[in-house]
């Protein structure tokens, strides 16, 4: 199991601590300091939906100039957005050996674990 995600994000620790309490081994991806290519970004897209991974609440994304955000209509422009400004990715991403999930809650990383 692999953790995406970046370290000071609060959902972050929140999935991190989680994690670790179960006593769930997992790698963990700082895609502020390690990156994110786009074949990753894509495999996540065809798992989830590029839709999912855009975090329109945060302030990453309210920070952008509208035609920066009118620009994100597809896969191809959600890559290259989060290529640019990995920030604006929904956090964290949990890639399991079955699925992707992304964001946090403890009552769907049990479940999540469960069907693994």
């Amino acid at each position: 199991m692999k953790l995406f995600g970046i370290p000071n994000c609060d959902t972050v620790k929140k999935a991190r601590n989680w994690l670790t309490e179960n006593g769930l081994e997992y790698e963990w991806h700082d895609f502020k300091k390690q990156g994110l290519s786009a074949e990753q970004a894509q495999t996540w897209i065809d798992a989830i939906g590029w839709e999912a991974l855009i975090n329109k609440q945060g302030t990453t994304w309210r920070k952008l100039d509208d035609s920066s955000k009118a620009a994100v209509v597809d896969a191809s422009s959600a890559i290259a957005l989060m290529l640019r400004n990995p920030s604006v990715i929904k956090r964290p991403v949990l890639v399991t050996q079955n699925s992707t999930h992304v964001g946090f809650k403890p009552e769907l990383y049990q479940q999540i674990l469960k069907q693994s």
